[in-house]
């Protein structure tokens, strides 16, 4: 059995309480030696924590908002050959130590000579100092994403010059002393590695602050020197066709994508690795709404991003963007977060809106029969719990001209070449919530009497009012009817619901004069707006539609019966 190894968080410096702002792993993944497991993100960085060895996720200890130190225990890992390397290591450890050189003469005498020039730097005095990249581990050619200071500037020791951007990490740079940058020798996007010139700075040199290196401290950055001297040794020479590769393959192909806001781009809510996807992918991350755990960025909302910007680019729907403005400098504003039904329903709309060409055909059905019969059955309903209304009139009409015009019940194949015919009549109504509109669906409406529907239309209409509406009260509607009779209005042009191919637009009814031949008459005449996609529906088949629906409506006997 592999043995179980802890992973604890590493040294972060002199942070403590960090936060965990991302899980990368689950319980049960295997992963490799240097794989993250989570991301912290302290005031100046957001680093991964590193698996010490491949293995498999045994368990998790932390989840994204814990706060965590140096030394925290984060997850258990199943060591994947644990006891192989054990030997061999500690023979190279040995071997390491047998063959490190002791010290010479030379070196002592170096030492001597630095610390007692050191010694005689006046306390207070200024100097210009260059500030050079640290060590940052095995990587090269890092990329500089962000120049936090300008020439001229007055800075504190360990204040951030540049950010630099790893697929691990990102991390500043941070000044050696207090003092004032005299220039910036690096700009945004530029590559750099350890020892690299970012700044020189003018520093006041002396004093306590070089009092407080050490000379066990030189030989302890002699001795660092001497290992990374040895191991340049030992390691391969790079392969000179790395040096002749251009420059332009490191830099994505953004086609039409617009250009990325980089001062924006290093502040962004995100994680490392998703800054560095996002890069790859030529996305800009200020102009991306963050799904994750406050607001943070995740790979899904970029690649979201991304979809949504090439679908515009290639003409597949997709619209240009409104502009951004700032609407404070006009005013007071405030913020107010859209409902969930609404942040749902908005792009469904949106995207119904943009793909299938809406057309609404006008027209008026004279329901004064109706309205009669409605009245008479009125106190038969009361006497069962049930209001009736003239929505299950106008729904059970519905039901009618369906049978009579299927291409009204189908829905449009993907394929864009088929029309996928439905045999059931499940219909939706628009119910107006205080949340937003939602359409709850009655199933089988060819089924059920007036009064069946008029009581299933209140139990879901109040259901969806109290917010209990199920996901299957929603599903599976082949027609939808948008009722503002009991608000106003004279004529709408609903949004067909798709994959629906037609909805129907009832405004209030309204007592109106109708010439019978012989003088006018007072007849209550009920308006309909009927939206259509015109891809499957004809201007002519919409108007045969609304006229038949009309005369079911003034009939009104087939639709009690």
């Amino acid at each position: 059995m592999a043995d179980k190894i802890e992973v604890k968080v590493p040294d972060i410096g002199d942070f403590d309480e960090v936060e965990v702002i991302d899980v990368l792993v689950a319980e049960g993944d295997s992963v490799e030696a240097e794989d993250g497991l989570i991301t912290l993100e302290t005031d100046k960085a957001a680093m991964d924590v590193p698996a010490p060895q491949a293995g498999k996720v045994a368990s998790l200890k932390v989840a994204s908002g814990d706060k965590v130190s140096e030394g925290t225990v984060i997850a258990e890992l199943e060591a994947a050959d644990a006891g192989a390397d054990a030997e061999p290591a500690a023979k190279d450890d040995a071997q390491e130590a047998s063959e490190t050189p002791a010290p010479s003469q030379s070196d002592e005498a170096d030492d001597s000579s630095s610390e007692s020039e050191e010694k005689k730097t006046p306390a207070g005095e200024k100097k210009e100092v260059e500030i050079t990249v640290p060590d940052i581990g095995d990587f090269d050619e890092v990329e500089l994403i962000d120049v936090l200071v300008s020439e001229g500037d007055e800075v504190e020791e360990e204040q951030g010059i540049v950010t630099l951007e790893t697929d691990k990490a990102a991390m500043d740079v941070p000044a050696p002393h207090g003092g004032t940058i005299k220039s910036v020798k690096v700009t945004s996007g530029d590559k750099v590695s350890q020892g690299s010139v970012v700044a020189v700075m003018e520093a006041l040199i002396g004093g306590e602050s070089s009092a407080a290196e050490t000379p066990a401290d030189k030989k302890d950055e002699k001795a660092a020197a001497s290992d990374k001297q040895s191991d340049e040794k030992a390691a391969p020479a790079p392969k000179a066709q790395s040096s002749d590769k251009p420059k332009a393959e490191s830099k994505p192909d953004r086609g039409s994508l617009p250009a990325i806001d980089e001062s924006g781009f290093a502040k962004a809510h995100a994680s490392p690795s998703v800054r560095k996807f996002a890069r790859e992918l030529g996305a800009d991350l200020v102009k991306i709404h963050g799904s994750g755990y406050k607001g943070r960025i995740t790979h899904d909302d970029v690649k979201k991003w991304v979809k949504s910007q090439l679908r515009g680019a290639s003409g597949g729907g997709g619209l240009p963007q409104v502009p951004d403005i700032d609407h404070s400098q006009f005013g007071d504003v405030e913020r107010v977060a859209l409902s969930r039904i609404k942040k749902i329903s908005g792009p469904r709309l949106q995207a119904s809106w943009v793909n299938a060409p809406h057309v609404t055909q006008h027209d008026d059905a004279d329901i004064t029969k109706m309205d009669a019969v409605r009245k008479a059955l009125k106190s038969d309903a009361e006497a069962m719990g049930i209001k009736m209304t003239p929505l299950a009139f106008i729904m059970k009409a519905c039901v009618h001209a369906l049978r009579e015009f299927p291409d009204f019940n189908s829905s449009l194949d993907p394929d864009g070449e088929h029309l996928v015919m439905k045999k059931y009549f499940h219909l939706g109504f628009a119910a107006d919530t205080p949340n937003g509109l939602v359409v709850p669906v009655i199933r089988d409406v060819d089924e059920k009497s007036v009064f069946d529907v008029a009581g299933e239309l209140g139990d879901l209409a109040k259901k969806a009012r109290d917010g209990k509406l199920q996901q299957k009260h929603m599903q599976g509607a082949c027609f939808t009817v948008s009722s503002l009779g009991g608000i106003g209005g004279t004529a709408f042009t609903p949004i067909v619901n798709a994959p629906e191919v037609a909805i129907l637009g009832v405004s209030k009814a309204e007592m109106k004069p109708v010439w019978n031949g012989q003088d006018f008459e007072p007849r209550l005449t009920l308006p309909l707006s009927l939206s259509y996609d015109h891809r499957v529906i004809d201007g002519a088949a919409a108007a045969r539609f609304t006229r038949y629906l009309a005369d079911v409506l003034g009939e009104c006997r087939n639709l009690v019966m």
